[in-house]
């Protein structure tokens, strides 16, 4: 299926004056339709796997903004190190030490929005609150991890067509986000990100507080 630019500009507009960003999910896709949603403005692409982003960020244009939204293995993290704009899909302490350490290493500070785990699947990565809590009080108690910036949460709904469940689990991940923000950001600029809304709910997302969806087949078509 070819790029629906014609739902691409759709999206664009219903998030003109908004404080919304999209990420078009670019997995899997080749660089050709990468380049047609590039001349129609789209700055912010988001990648899952590592071997897939290092083909194309040597091709396309250098301001693209390289959001990587998969799980990302911790010694996987040098090779995307130098130039990724953020990661989403942080889910551990370790994980965000090795993020520190390869950023230092590039003279970078690295943006990285942590993985909250709300839905209803065991298949999904992420946080519970209570592992959420405990990264936190072990960044907020160390002094060496200057090259990576919080910026918010990252979480993705059930697979489910009771979109009065993944309503729910928008509600939930705003509210736990809302908690986080009193609790350790209150003084942060950085801390304002919730990705959160896909293809099918990213308009419930929106709603429910999110400030970056990642769209990926209502842009490049099914897979």
């Amino acid at each position: 299926m070819a790029v629906q630019t014609a739902n691409y500009q759709q999206i664009r507009n219903a998030l003109d004056n908004t404080e919304v960003t999209l990420v078009a999910v670019s997995k899997t896709k080749p660089i050709e339709d990468i380049q047609i949603l590039y001349d129609l403005g789209q700055r912010d692409f988001g990648e899952n796997y590592v071997q897939e982003i290092q083909e194309k960020y040597p091709v396309l244009p250098k301001d693209i903004r390289w959001h990587f939204i998969g799980h990302v293995q911790s010694n996987k993290v040098k090779y995307i190190a130098p130039y990724v704009f953020m990661i989403h899909g942080v889910d551990s302490y370790n994980l965000l030490r090795e993020i520190n350490k390869q950023a230092l290493k590039n003279n970078r500070v690295i943006r990285c929005l942590l993985q909250v785990y709300v839905a209803k699947e065991e298949t999904k990565f992420g946080l519970d609150e209570q592992e959420l809590t405990a990264l936190l009080e072990n960044l907020m108690a160390s002094s060496d991890m200057k090259n990576v910036s919080i910026c918010g949460l990252m979480a993705m709904a059930s697979f489910t067509d009771n979109l009065e469940q993944v309503r729910q689990e928008f509600k939930m991940v705003k509210s736990i986000f809302n908690q986080m923000k009193a609790q350790y950001f209150q003084d942060s600029t950085d801390f304002q990100s919730i990705s959160m809304g896909m293809s099918n709910d990213y308009a419930i997302a929106i709603e429910e507080g999110s400030t970056i969806i990642r769209v990926g087949s209502k842009l490049f078509g099914s897979r």
